[in-house]
């Protein structure tokens, strides 16, 4: 994803600012995710041919992962580390919804559209964070003033 399409998308130059951007937006969506899960698992449940005990589990897992997500948001550099670890937990998300949907759910057709959406939506929102890692990445080794050393090291870990 080129650096340029990353600045209009999340508005900014910054590969920080743009990095915080994306967690951010993973948290607020995740989260909300969650939280209608949790508060409506039974109605949603119903909607989507998913159990409301596994949409209940899964809610409360949302919310406590976007709570996370958006706690990582908040720091001034995000630490490589935990940004990856977003990143994979979204991508694997994203491969098992839709193993979910083929392997094990019955769900009705609203639930046979919404699950492959959320996983894109996930999927995208994990390439938007793993790209704007780079781009901090780059940003950091472009500007390290110590030669030799790996800048991660002192900057985002």
């Amino acid at each position: 994803m080129s650096a340029t399409l990353l600045a209009g998308i999340s508005r900014t130059t910054e590969p920080q600012t743009m990095l915080r951007r994306f967690l951010a937006l993973d948290a607020l969506v995740t989260g909300a995710n969650g939280l209608a899960y949790v508060t409506g698992s039974g109605p949603l449940g119903r909607l989507l041919g998913i159990d409301d005990t596994v949409l209940l589990g899964l809610g409360v897992f949302l919310a406590l992962f976007g709570a996370g997500v958006g706690y990582l948001a908040t720091r001034r550099q995000p630490s490589r580390l935990p940004v990856t670890a977003v990143v994979d937990a979204n991508l694997l998300w994203a491969v098992l919804s839709v193993a979910a949907l083929t392997l094990w759910l019955e769900p009705t057709t609203a639930g046979a559209v919404w699950i492959p959406v959320q996983a894109l939506t996930v999927a995208g929102l994990a390439v938007l964070q793993w790209s704007a890692l780079r781009a901090a990445t780059t940003d950091l080794g472009g500007n390290s003033s110590r030669h030799g050393e790996d800048p991660l090291q002192d900057q985002l870990l």
